[in-house]
C-alpha cells in the first residue's frame, strides 16, 4: 500500500489549510495508513487511567481514579533550593547525556531505600536506572516476550500493566487474589496446566505489598512459597514494589528479592511514590544476563534517563531527610484512607465491600453484580467524579462490579465528596435494580447463588464489609 503524492487538505496556492481539517480523521485516512501498522497494534489497549487524565484535569471533578501521590506536600522552598544546587554544581553534567545504565551517585541512593526495606548488600553494578517504574515493566516484556509467551500475574493486576503486555502480544494468566494477596496455593495448578499445554510462564508478575489495584498484602508464608516455586521450576518473578515504605499500620513483610537473594526475582523500585512521579526515575534490580539484556533495550529507547533529574534526586538525598519526608507522606494518606473507609460505610449501600489496606494508595470495592462499573464511570463523570472501572485489571473482561478507588491524589473533603457523589449514583442503580425486579436488594440473598467462575481465574475474594471502627481487615501484612 502506498501513501497519495497530493496534498491532503489542498487549498489556495501558498495557503496552509485548516487546523480543524487536518485533525479530522477521515474513512479515507483511515484506510491509507492501516495497511501501515504493525500487526500487534491490533491487541494494543490504551491505559485506563491514561484516558482519564484529560477529564479528571478539570477542576470541577474529583478524580479518585489516578494513582497520583500528592505532589503538594513537596515545599516549593526546597524544590527550589535543589535545583539552584543542581545548577551550581552539575550544571554541564546535568544537561548531558549519561549512562545508560544510570548515574552512580543515583545507583547508591538506590542502595539506600532498598536497604531500607531490608535488601541489604545490593551491589550497585546489579542496577539499572530507567524512566520511571513503567519502563521496567516494558523492558521485561521487550527481553523476554515474543508473541504468544505466557505471562502469570494476579487477579486483579495493576491496570498500567495490561497495555504493556497487550502490546508484546502476551498471553496472560491471572491467578485469583483474596486478603493475603495472591493465591499462591493455586499457582503450582496454574502451572501445571500450562505445562500440560506444552507452555511455560516466562515470568510471573507480582505487586505483594498494598497490591494496585486491590490494597491488599501478600502474607509471608505466601512469599516463601512464591519464592520457593520460582526456585523449583526456575521462573521468573518481576516484584513491583512501588509502594513498601507506605505502610500506615502494621508490620513489614520481607521483600520476594530478600528472600530469594537476587537469583529468580527482577525487583522494580521507583522514586515516583517516596518523591515525586514527575522526576520519572524508577530502577530495576536483576541478574545479571536478564538486567544486562534489558540494558541493551533501553538504548534502543530512550538512550538513558533524565541527567537533570537524575542529579535533583542525588541531591535530595544528600540532605538525609527522606525518610522524615516519607513518614510526613504516610501520616497524610493515612488520614485520607480513614477518611475513604469512613465515606464508605456512610455512602456506599451495604451490598458494597471494600478491602482496608494497610499501606499503599488504592482502596478495591465492589458492588452488586449487577451493576457495571464501566457505566457507572459515566454517570459519575456526569456527577464530575471519577474512579477506575475494574476490568481494567483483567484481560478477559472480569471486574465489571468492582472499582478502583485512589485516596492518596486529593483532599479528605474532596474525599468525602467524591465518595458521596459515586454513593448517589450506586444507590441510584441498585433502586432502578429493586424497581425492575420487584425485589428488595437485600432480598437477593435468597436468590440461588450463581456459578462458580473458574477456579483458576476466579475472581478478587469478596472481602467483608469494611469499616475503620470495625478492626483491621485483610488487606495487611
Amino acid at each position: 500500500m502506498t501513501l497519495d503524492d497530493g496534498p491532503r487538505n489542498p487549498g489556495r496556492a501558498g495557503e496552509p489549510s485548516a487546523m480543524g481539517d487536518r485533525q479530522r480523521s477521515t474513512q479515507r485516512d483511515l484506510e491509507r495508513y492501516s495497511g501501515l501498522f504493525a500487526e500487534r497494534t491490533k491487541v494494543m489497549r490504551s491505559s485506563a487511567m491514561r484516558d482519564l487524565m484529560a477529564i479528571t484535569e478539570r477542576d470541577d471533578v474529583i478524580s479518585l481514579a489516578g494513582g497520583l501521590p500528592d505532589t503538594s506536600t513537596f515545599p516549593p522552598d526546597s524544590y527550589a533550593s535543589l535545583m539552584q544546587t543542581v545548577a551550581a554544581n552539575s550544571c554541564a553534567r546535568a544537561l548531558q547525556y549519561g549512562p545508560t545504565e544510570g548515574l552512580e551517585i543515583v545507583k547508591r541512593t538506590v542502595v539506600e531505600v532498598m536497604a531500607a526495606e531490608g535488601m541489604v548488600g545490593i551491589d550497585s553494578a546489579d542496577l539499572l536506572i530507567t524512566t520511571g517504574g513503567q519502563q521496567v515493566i516494558d523492558l521485561v516484556c521487550k527481553t523476554l516476550i515474543d508473541p504468544g509467551d505466557v505471562i502469570v500475574a494476579e487477579a486483579p493486576t495493576y491496570p498500567g500493566a495490561v497495555p504493556a503486555f497487550c502490546a508484546y502480544q502476551a498471553d496472560l494468566v491471572q491467578v485469583p487474589t483474596d486478603g493475603e494477596g495472591m493465591r499462591v496455593q493455586e499457582l503450582d495448578g496454574v502451572l501445571d496446566g500450562l505445562e500440560e499445554q506444552g507452555r511455560r510462564p516466562k515470568f510471573i508478575y507480582t505487586i505483594p505489598s498494598f497490591q494496585n489495584p486491590a490494597g491488599v498484602t501478600m502474607s509471608l508464608e505466601r512469599r516463601r512459597r512464591l519464592v520457593a516455586i520460582a526456585r523449583e521450576r526456575e521462573l521468573l518473578v518481576l516484584e513491583d514494589n512501588p509502594y513498601g515504605l507506605l505502610r500506615y499500620e502494621g508490620d513489614p513483610q520481607p521483600t520476594l528479592r530478600e528472600l530469594d537473594g537476587g537469583n529468580f526475582v527482577i525487583y522494580l523500585g521507583t522514586f515516583s511514590k517516596i518523591l515525586s512521579p514527575g522526576v520519572r526515575l524508577g530502577w530495576a534490580e536483576a541478574p545479571r544476563p536478564v538486567l544486562d539484556k534489558m540494558n541493551i533495550g533501553k538504548q534502543g529507547a530512550d538512550l538513558c534517563s533524565s541527567s537533570m533529574t537524575q542529579h535533583f534526586v542525588a541531591a535530595y538525598f544528600e540532605q538525609g531527610r527522606w525518610q522524615e519526608y516519607l513518614g510526613s507522606l504516610n501520616e497524610i494518606y493515612r488520614r485520607r484512607r480513614d477518611t475513604m473507609l469512613d465515606a464508605l460505610a456512610e455512602h456506599f449501600p451495604h451490598e458494597a465491600t471494600w478491602t482496608h489496606p494497610h499501606g499503599g494508595l488504592f482502596i478495591w470495592a465492589t458492588l452488586p453484580d449487577y451493576i457495571d462499573t464501566t457505566d457507572l464511570l459515566a454517570r459519575a463523570l456526569s456527577e464530575s467524579v471519577a474512579f477506575v472501572p475494574g476490568r481494567a485489571a483483567y484481560l478477559d473482561g472480569r471486574g465489571g462490579s468492582s472499582m478502583r478507588l485512589n485516596f492518596s491524589g486529593v483532599s479528605s473533603e474532596d474525599i468525602r465528596e467524591g465518595i458521596r457523589r459515586i454513593g448517589k449514583v450506586v444507590r441510584e442503580q441498585v433502586a432502578l435494580y429493586g424497581t425492575l425486579t420487584g425485589l428488595p436488594p437485600a432480598d437477593r440473598a435468597s436468590e440461588p447463588a450463581p456459578a462458580p467462575p473458574d477456579e483458576r481465574l476466579a475472581d478478587v475474594l469478596e472481602l467483608p464489609r469494611r469499616a475503620r471502627d470495625r478492626g483491621a481487615g485483610a488487606g495487611g501484612a
